[in-house]
């Protein structure tokens, strides 16, 4: 066993070294690289952010024969449009999105109070053109004007350039008014989305980011497709229990923010929104000041989704982007590159994918192995490893040699004397016998049964002779004296039996 075990044990740890190296590198995960946090939050959150465009178009009846205020309705096509835009988040693949009520007040509001709104718009743009003053321009259009039309609309303009059709599922109240939530549903299926967390686990200084479209961070400097592009400003929490004047909770945040960014999500390190950008602080000398913004709790928003219905759940799109993201970010370029064709497939107008495929693909070369790949390999070569250990082991451990048989001759020393044996003497060779004679036959000796090995013996006591009938003429004794019954104590006891016959064959 023991030369067996030289051969079999270090192979067998050999191929528990293999197992175990398999399971390892097929449970590695991919390395993310040097990403910040901020950094990963914003790429994971950006596709689903949205531009939200509320508004409404006012179609005038101008009733004077003026011509030059008649020209200036040309140009404006007699109508006026007034509205606003803001931001809001994908909570559901199939489409709910979640906003400020103020950001789509219009679509809710009365026609008479749409109409006052946009004639308020009308008055400043003729006030301004004949540079007249305003309330002279109020008396005169409020004597000769009436609207005809009032058309309203809710478009959502997703961060893939796609202008959607909104419908408002869940509505509060404007800001001073009640909650300022609403939930807004486009059609779709597949989009991104942003879950949504618990605002009761916020703690003051908690770090944030604040995502949506400001209009600060508009310019006719930019390219059209830069109005696409969400902004991410960071900052942290201020306070957690500040309430408006109607009781609403609203929590304090210090991230930078202004107009355009209401109903954006306020997203903390886990990836989650925790609030609604709702309003800013109060002007100083006329002048924002930044470092003093207000978002509703997530869990008040909560309250208008299941009005809605609405279950907020993670798409396939948002776990097959963030998979690629990570692999990309990794250096595996060619598991990135599968992940986002996948997207690609499922949701076409990903805002970020065809850069990301673009940029994979220049990179390919440069891919790194994922060793997941190879775990149909690594499961065999696991199970044929196992098998051999297991045979391998039996082998060294259950099969043993037969011991050879002890030889007649070969006997060991005794711990102690055994009590003697009554074997058949053998018969003496027989004298030369007188054919007149009678002879007189060797009566057979019967073999005594086998007995038990005594018990050991004291070798400085004498034996003492057992009680019972006298010993047969024919057992076997220790003739030669020397401890034990031997082939000698055989011999002496054949000769002492020979001489025995031969006087009597004298003595007839």
């Amino acid at each position: 066993m023991k030369k067996r075990a030289l051969f079999t044990i270090p192979i067998s740890l050999l191929l528990i070294a293999v197992m175990v190296t398999s399971f390892f590198l097929i449970n590695i995960k991919p390395a993310t690289g040097n990403i910040s946090s901020a950094q990963r939050l914003a790429e994971y959150t950006k596709p689903a952010v949205v531009r939200i465009v509320d508004y409404a178009v006012v179609q005038w009846q101008f009733n004077d024969n003026n011509p030059d205020v008649k020209a200036v309705f040309n140009q404006l096509k007699n109508q006026t449009i007034i509205g606003g835009s803001g931001s809001g988040a994908i909570i559901s693949s199939n489409g709910y999105i979640v906003t400020n009520a103020h950001v789509v007040e219009f679509a809710k509001m009365k026609d008479e109070d749409i109409a006052n709104e946009a004639f308020k718009q009308l008055v400043a743009i003729m006030a301004d053109y004949f540079k007249e003053d305003y309330q002279v321009a109020y008396d005169y259009l409020v004597s000769y004007t009436q609207y005809s039309d009032i058309k309203k609309a809710t478009k959502v303009i997703l961060p893939g350039g796609d202008i959607l059709d909104g419908e408002i599922k869940s509505y509060g109240a404007p800001i001073n008014e009640g909650k300022d939530v609403a939930v807004v549903k486009i059609e779709g299926k597949n989009l991104p989305t942003i879950p949504l967390g618990d605002s009761d686990d916020i703690q003051n200084q908690d770090n944030i980011w604040v995502s949506g479209y400001p209009a600060a961070g508009d310019s006719d400097l930019l390219s059209p497709d830069s109005s696409l592009v969400s902004s991410m400003t960071a900052g942290q929490i201020s306070a957690t229990s500040k309430k408006t004047e109607q009781g609403s909770p609203v929590i304090q945040i210090n991230a930078a923010a202004t107009h355009g960014n209401s109903g954006g999500p306020v997203i903390n390190e886990k990836g989650q929104i925790i609030g609604l950008l709702t309003f800013r602080g109060d002007t100083v000398n006329g002048q924002e000041v930044q470092g003093f913004n207000f978002a509703v709790p997530v869990n008040t928003v909560k309250e208008f989704v299941n009005q809605a219905g609405v279950k907020n759940f993670k798409s396939d799109t948002d776990k097959l982007f963030k998979e690629g993201l990570d692999l990309y970010w990794g250096g595996y370029y060619k598991h990135a590159l599968a992940k986002f064709e996948a997207v690609q497939r499922i949701y076409s107008n990903h805002s970020e994918i065809k850069q990301y495929i673009a940029n994979s693909e220049k990179k390919m070369s440069s891919s790194k192995v994922l060793w997941s790949d190879y775990t149909t390999i690594f499961y065999i070569v696991d199970g044929v490893s196992g098998l051999l250990v297991i045979i391998l082991l039996v082998f060294t451990f259950a099969f043993r040699p037969k011991q050879p048989a002890a030889a007649a001759g070969n006997t060991n020393p005794a711990p102690a004397p055994v009590a003697p044996v009554v074997p058949t003497a053998p018969a003496a060779p027989a004298a030369p016998v007188n054919p007149a004679a009678p002879t007189t036959p060797v009566q057979p000796v019967a073999h005594a049964a086998p007995t038990a090995p005594a018990a050991p013996v004291d070798p400085t006591v004498p034996p003492t002779t057992p009680a019972g009938p006298p010993v047969s003429e024919n057992t076997l004794s220790d003739l030669t004296k020397d401890g034990k019954i031997d082939i000698q104590d055989l011999l002496l006891a054949l000769q002492e039996h020979q001489k025995k016959q031969k006087k009597e064959e004298k003595g007839e």
